[in-house]
């Protein structure tokens, strides 16, 4: 069998540190994805609250930030139920930006879940948008 395994790849006009801010940084992470009360660190919890209702809508714990390269984090949204999943982050440095990367693992197996799968891989598709908008426009500005 087959895991159900997320791996997305986008590329951005922008230094891998410019980045790393939008993955990790509150205000940034507003701007295209949802809000923490905090900077990521690792070892702290993870909570992310929607910018308009203000619900706690993921949670878990950063277990591995080392700027500006990686990010990994374990991530449990309600849908889940009691699963929880893990989010690494790779950003590479290429000419004229940054290669970023995400592999998101650990998700609901099997046909049941196929929903979440496809629910969650098109949420990335659309935050990585909003993301590329955002950084962009910061960046061009």
């Amino acid at each position: 069998m087959t895991h159900a395994v997320l791996q997305k790849t986008i590329f951005l006009r922008a230094e891998p540190e410019t980045v790393w801010a939008y993955l990790t940084d509150p205000e940034r992470l507003a701007e295209w994805f949802h809000k923490p009360e905090r900077p990521l660190a690792a070892g702290q919890k993870l909570e992310m609250f929607g910018t308009t209702s203000g619900d706690l809508l993921i949670w878990g714990e950063v277990r591995v930030a080392r700027p500006p390269q990686y990010l990994e984090y374990t991530f449990t949204v309600k849908p889940m139920g009691d699963a929880v999943s893990v989010v690494k982050w790779t950003l590479e440095p290429v000419p004229g930006g940054t290669r970023l990367s995400l592999l998101h693992e650990g998700l609901p197996q099997g046909a049941e879940a196929f929903g979440l799968i496809l629910s969650l891989d098109s949420g990335w598709d659309e935050h990585f948008d909003k993301m590329r908008t955002a950084l962009h426009e910061t960046v061009d500005a």
